[in-house]
């Protein structure tokens, strides 16, 4: 096997379909598609909006856990469908503990990325679950001021635009900094596997990166 062709294998594979066999891609590889290959001390959170363990977009998460640049530690939020419904009744000072580490999560997270598909035409309930919880108490909510970047796919034309902007809309009214130039709303075909092509995975370990990059006071200026 060729270099780029085990370059183009260990880009395809996530956790779960992972080749540890696989030589890691060399750094021109990554360079050539704009990804940065090293960074100071960096974790931003994932928030991925399918429960489904094999779902192509936690697949996604997992590869770009996998394959992070050196300095950056991604941190998939564990146990989002173990989260209530928001219910202000039993928020609070004794909040529910799947509650209590997704706060913490956020809250210690440098930025927050989401990964999610589209339902019916939005974003999935468990994600807006997620984030109405992330917002509470209200003004000082774990999600406030955090740079915050949504991409994801779908099936269909549209690749799952309309839950990005949902979910934009969403984590803005929350009080995140939502980094609108981070967009990737990738299209498949039903029975095809986004993470069979490297340059797709590419785009996706790029925008983790273009996030770790994000400078909010440079933005203002």
């Amino acid at each position: 096997m060729g270099r780029r062709a085990e370059e183009g294998e260990w880009l395809r594979h996530g956790a779960g379909h992972f080749r540890a066999e696989a030589r890691q891609p060399s750094r021109d590889f990554l360079e050539r598609r704009g990804i940065e290959t090293d960074y100071g001390p960096f974790r931003p959170a994932v928030l991925v909006g399918s429960l489904r363990a094999d779902s192509h977009n936690r697949r996604i998460a997992e590869a770009i856990r996998a394959q992070a640049p050196a300095g950056v530690t991604v941190d998939i939020a564990e146990g989002l469908g173990e989260l209530p419904f928001y219910n202000e009744d039993v928020d609070g000072e004794q909040a529910p503990e799947p509650v209590v580490r997704l706060r913490e999560q956020v809250a210690a997270a440098d930025r927050v990325l989401v990964v999610t598909p589209e339902y019916n035409g939005t974003m999935p309930a468990v994600l807006n679950n997620a984030i109405d919880w992330a917002s509470r108490p209200f003004g000082a909510g774990a999600i406030k001021g955090k740079p915050l970047a949504v991409v994801g796919t779908a099936g269909g034309q549209y690749g799952g635009q309309w839950a990005h902007e949902d979910t934009r809309k969403s984590a803005r009214v929350a009080g995140a900094t939502v980094v609108d130039g981070i967009a990737l709303s990738h299209a498949y075909a039903w029975g095809s596997d986004p993470l069979a092509d490297a340059d797709t995975v590419a785009k996706f370990l790029a925008a983790v990166t273009d996030l770790a990059s994000y400078d909010a006071s440079t933005v203002a200026a």
